[in-house]
């Protein structure tokens, strides 16, 4: 939802409260009542549902120092915790929360750490990336500048961060990353 819409819905539900906060009482006194008929409201989920098929890893000692270290990071940058869940499924994706150094030819360019960013796409130096809080807090500088990212589909707002030749791939981790902000957020 664009943020034009989003705040033109929000004006308009702030209109309708005022009138009823201010109405409301002046009309029940009126000689003729107002139709008092409760009004649907459609109201969207904070956190989306994950889409499509799930996918979960079991994992190691250093891959939960690395969520960890992605949480420590998200509450370090002061963003709720759909911004870890995104965080978390983005670096499941990208490296299975393991810090990558150089994989030769396996390597996907000169993609690094545990989102897989790129020194020379500007995320930073490889001793940079290869840091869990600092490659986090790039990856949240990313996240946020996407306007409206709080209300995205979890794989879209991963998306517009990574530009991954594989854009739908980041909504299999969701129910994982989830469970594990849900699990290790007030640890």
């Amino acid at each position: 939802m664009n943020t034009i819409f989003r705040k033109s819905m929000l004006s308009v539900a702030g209109l309708a409260f005022a009138g009823g906060v201010f109405a409301g009482p002046i009309a029940a006194h009126a000689a003729n009542p107002v139709d008092a008929t409760p009004v649907a409201v459609a109201v969207q989920s904070a956190a989306p549902k994950p889409q499509g098929e799930q996918s979960r890893i079991t994992l190691n000692d250093e891959q939960t120092a690395n969520v960890k270290a992605i949480i420590a990071a998200t509450k370090k940058a002061g963003l709720p915790e759909r911004a870890a869940v995104i965080s978390i499924a983005t670096s499941l994706q990208e490296s299975k929360l393991e810090n990558l150094g150089h994989l030769g030819d396996k390597n996907d360019h000169d993609s690094l750490g545990l989102f897989q960013q790129r020194p020379t796409s500007g995320w930073g130096t490889p001793e940079q990336i290869t840091d869990p809080a600092y490659s986090t807090t790039a990856f949240l500088k990313g996240l946020r500048q996407v306007d409206g990212w709080q209300d995205m589909a979890l794989t879209d707002a991963a998306q517009t961060v990574q530009v991954s030749a594989y854009p739908d791939a980041y909504a299999q981790w969701e129910q994982q990353a989830t469970d594990l902000v849900a699990q290790h957020w007030n640890s």
